[in-house]
């Protein structure tokens, strides 16, 4: 049964009344960031219930040593763990020496938790009788800065309801912390000093192994009836930690408030002896701004984010707050202003598979970055890879590869291998084509062929080297195969011939011979470097070609299907319909013995590949794959419900459609997989806004002209979306009654809908 707490609302995540049971889950699904941070949403006062304490710097990680019973060659040393930071949002609180704890209380009630995604900040309030009798109201609200993203803010109200008291406001910062992953319980911290300077306080630290120099800091401000109480605090550190205590006669009905200014300042950043230099300054500039002016600036931010990326839909509450939920978050953990960054798949909301960059990134991420930002922004996450491409060549060297063969990591904060599983590791190998395919898909949607000469070309040829090196030739069929991998459906390990992995191998040799041949013509400046650089030959390329021209696909005839992999008829093929709903979800009721030798896919495999490469085949055919495969699907991953959704759509299954993009929109939200406690699904979050696009919009180019296909469901009256192609802005609204266009831009823009040609003029409202 999934959950159901959270209200809905179309602006906001909102939780009413304290159930310390769904504590950890709220922590995660009211988690805030800006990009450079984030944190998950632990109270701010002391709390001896369970709950799951995190706070991220983007960039900052641990190399936890690779933890496995039996090592094999190839594996890389570590796991590379998104570090718990040191603690900076924490204010004790205490009630005539009472401490304030929701666990401990006597009572709580009228509890409130919101999440307010149009204008950026987390709020709470309730009302507590302490073990002293004593009752307060609590109201607090807090915010990560995108403006000033190494600051955040806190706003942090008492008011006592039934007598005189003593309040006192601890705000600390604490470098005592642990990581909840972990695989040896190592120390990831090093605190080198702790400084307190009046109202400001200091914890410099750096990472173990990877010397991340930080510096954690705070200061605060005191108000009574919002007017300034200028008093001293009485400071106290040891050798991890450091508060101030602030303490006031509030009379019965006063609103005593503090605010709390902090964060991190980071040495990929600053000058490592510069850090509390540049923490003081950044503390002047918020304190002098004050906790008002800095949210109305928030506010702001967060309607120019809002303005290009949000999505409308009218008469389905809930459908409007899981898209909104799912822009929101991925807006919080990835802005493109760093080109050392990327997206982790659980973001800054937890610590579940190290926080660090997997294919989702060029598989679902790009296509939504690409649509709601400036196209630099998407540029900057193939550049991200380009970066580490001396990295993916030193993987591929580390397997046996060579002659600058390529082999991206299906886990990397620095472009090195750092996934211990080796089914994994080794052989879901399929993420090296999701890479070059982003290259293709961001020259597709932009019209930017510059990126290829002038750095993507380079890793289209260590990836078609891989792929050359990777198949052997096979004397039975004749043909060229691929033996032990794993495809985009991981209940299935060390198989052969994976149809989705020889296709998008097949696909990378062709794209890069084709992309040579362009680059020759018309970049002969770039064609020469790269081949010196390269020093591909005539040879070479033939036999890419002939890898191509010559892969093993296994097919049925029985069925008229691509086969997922060799001997998957062998299966006992009983589908997901015909499983008692005990069992569900398998990965938590079944032994992996048993997952492997089952017929259940936990994403889409083959259908992903025919989701990819859409134009390579008819809609009859995709129909055939989807009705074989679909029905076998369980949808364990959070990447699955998106791919079918989309493709529900363009065979105008719209009730399927729905109920896959309700999933996917509310996957988190609605807790479907029983494991939001640990983070949420943030890469996946763009496959949501791919599904209402490219589902229900439609969307895609074809032949240089963007096309749109627009369905609704019957559970929505209208929906609106924009996107930014090639520089102009498009709105799209679809509705019942028909379809209108809108152009931001300067030019003109002919359009495909429903295959037929649309002109679009600006400022003009277009019907189609």
């Amino acid at each position: 049964m999934n959950q159901d707490y959270i209200i809905p609302n179309e602006w906001s995540i909102l939780e009413e009344g304290f159930d310390a049971k769904m504590v950890k889950s709220s922590e995660s699904l009211f988690s805030i960031g800006n990009g450079a941070m984030g944190q998950r949403a632990n109270f701010e006062e002391k709390y001896t219930g369970e709950t799951f304490q995190g706070s991220y710097i983007a960039g900052v990680y641990y190399p936890d040593k690779t933890r496995v019973g039996w090592w094999k060659n190839g594996y890389p040393e570590y796991f590379a763990k998104v570090l718990n930071a040191p603690n900076w949002i924490g204010i004790n609180v205490k009630i005539n020496e009472e401490e304030l704890d929701l666990h401990a209380c006597k009572s709580v009630s009228n509890f409130k938790r919101e999440l307010n995604m149009k204008e950026g900040w987390l709020a709470r309030s309730f009302e507590a009788v302490l073990q002293n009798d004593i009752k307060i109201k609590v109201d607090t609200k807090r915010f990560l800065s995108l403006e000033l993203d190494e600051v955040g803010a806190i706003e942090y109200n008492v008011t006592p309801v039934n007598e005189d008291c003593k309040i006192t406001f601890s705000p600390y910062l604490d470098a005592g912390i642990t990581n909840e992953d972990t695989n040896w319980d190592d120390q990831f911290w090093d605190v080198l000093e702790v400084t307190q300077n009046n109202q400001q306080s200091y914890i410099e630290a750096k990472t173990m192994k990877t010397n991340f120099h930080t510096c954690t800091f705070m200061e605060s401000r005191l108000f009574i009836n919002d007017n300034e109480v200028i008093t001293g605090c009485n400071n106290n550190k040891t050798s991890n930690y450091t508060a101030c205590h602030y303490q006031q006669e509030i009379k019965k009905n006063e609103t005593y408030t503090i605010h709390k200014f902090g964060g991190y300042v980071v040495d990929r950043n600053h000058k490592k002896d510069e850090l509390v230099a540049a923490a003081k300054d950044i503390l002047d500039k918020a304190v002098s701004f004050g906790f008002e002016a800095m949210l109305e600036t928030q506010k702001n931010s967060w309607a120019e984010i809002w303005n290009m990326s949000d999505i409308t839909i009218d008469g389905d509450v809930k459908a409007q707050q899981g898209i909104r939920f799912n822009i929101f978050q991925l807006n919080q953990t990835y802005l493109g202003t760093d080109i050392s960054l990327n997206i982790g798949p659980k973001g800054f909301t937890g610590e579940k598979y190290g926080g660090s960059t997997y294919w989702d990134t060029e598989a679902y991420c790009i296509p939504f970055y690409m649509a709601t930002k400036d196209q630099s922004v998407a540029r900057t996450l193939l550049e991200y890879r380009y970066n580490h491409l001396e990295k993916a060549i030193e993987n591929a060297a580390k397997l046996g590869f060579k002659n600058g063969a390529a082999l991206y990591p299906m886990v990397t904060m620095n472009g090195e291998e750092c996934h211990n599983e080796w089914e994994i590791t080794f052989e879901e190998i399929h993420r090296n084509g999701a890479i070059a395919f982003a290259i293709f898909n961001y020259y597709r949607f932009t019209d930017d062929y510059s990126y290829i000469p002038e750095k993507g070309l380079e890793v289209l040829i260590g990836i078609a080297r891989f792929w050359h090196q990777r198949v052997n030739f096979s004397t039975d069929k004749n043909k060229y195969v691929m033996l032990g991998v794993t495809g985009p459906n991981e209940y299935e390990n060390n198989i052969n011939n994976n149809w989705y992995t020889n296709y998008i191998a097949k696909w990378c040799l062709e794209y890069t011979l084709k992309n040579i041949e362009i680059v020759k013509v018309d970049h002969i400046s770039d064609y020469i470097r790269i081949k010196e650089k390269t020093n591909f030959t005539d040879e070479e390329l033939a036999s890419f070609k002939d890898v191509a021209d010559n892969m093993y696909f296994p097919y049925s005839e029985k069925h008229d299907v691509y086969l997922q992999q060799d001997g998957f008829l062998d299966k006992e093929l009983i589908t997901v319909a015909d499983l008692d709903k005990s069992q569900r979800p398998i990965n938590q009721k079944w032994s992996w013995d048993r997952i492997l030798r089952s017929p259940y896919i936990k994403q889409a495999d083959v259908l992903q590949g025919f989701y990819m490469f859409e134009n390579d085949f008819s809609t009859e055919e995709l129909e055939r794959h989807f009705d074989f495969y679909e029905p076998f699907t369980v949808h364990e991953s959070s990447l699955s419900p998106c791919v079918h959704s989309i493709q529900a759509a363009k065979l105008n299954r719209m009730d399927q459609a729905y109920e896959f993009y309700l999933r996917t929109s509310r996957l988190d939200l609605d807790d479907y997989n029983h494991e939001v406690e640990e983070g949420l699904h943030i890469t996946s979050m763009a496959g949501t806004w791919m599904s209402i696009v490219e589902g229900f919009g439609g969307m895609r180019v074809l032949d240089n002209t963007l096309s749109f296909s627009p369905k609704i469901p019957n559970q929505w009256d209208s929906y609106s979306f924009k996107v930014n192609f090639r520089n102009q802005v498009i709105t799209v609204k679809v509705s019942k009654k028909g379809t209108h266009f809108e152009l931001d831009g300067k030019n003109e823009v002919k359009i495909l809908v429903n295959g037929e040609i649309t002109t679009i003029s600006p400022n003009n409202l277009q019907t189609a």
